[in-house]
Formats: C-alpha cells, sequence, structure tokens
C-alpha cells in the first residue's frame, strides 16, 4: 500500500477501530508489515489525528489485554486436533 503516509495513518485507524481488529489482522488486509502499522497508527497519526489516535489506542490496548486469552485458546485447539490425529492414527493400527 503505497501511497500519502498519512492518509495511510488515517485509513488504518478507521479500519482498526470499525472492525475492532488487531494489528495482525490489518496486516494481513492492507498487505503491509506489523510493524508499519503499529508505527503509522501510534506515531504519525497522534501528530495528524490525536482524537483517531486515543480511540485506536484503546482498541489497541484491548487487545492486548487479550492475547494471552488468544494464545491459550490457539494452543488449546492445536493439542486437541493433535490428539484427534494420533487417535484416528490408533484406531487404523
Amino acid at each position: 500500500m503505497k501511497g500519502n503516509p498519512e492518509e495511510r495513518a488515517v485509513l488504518l485507524a478507521e479500519y482498526i477501530i470499525e472492525n475492532k481488529s488487531t494489528v495482525r489482522q490489518a496486516a494481513c488486509v492492507f498487505k503491509i508489515s506489523k510493524s508499519t502499522i503499529h508505527k503509522d497508527v501510534t506515531c504519525k497519526l497522534q501528530k495528524i489525528n490525536p482524537a483517531l489516535a486515543k480511540q485506536v489506542a484503546a482498541v489497541l490496548a484491548v487487545n492486548k489485554s487479550q492475547r494471552h486469552l488468544r494464545g491459550g485458546a490457539a494452543t488449546k485447539q492445536k493439542y486437541m486436533l493433535l490428539k484427534s490425529q494420533q487417535n484416528k492414527n490408533f484406531n487404523l493400527q
């Protein structure tokens, strides 16, 4: 996503706020790195539109507080899948 970095920062911020998305989800949608998104919505946006920067910061704070829960759920799902595959392999023998 090339173009004006200020416009990009505002566009990213609006997307994150509307969808309550994580930085990683926004990076996938806009096809740019997580570090670029984080830099845009924290540093650049603060200079452009401080009110919008506060809203994005609130969404990012919620995401950060839930990060350990998402990781735990993903790990649980991973091991349940491995266990079911092992049971299938065991039953085939």
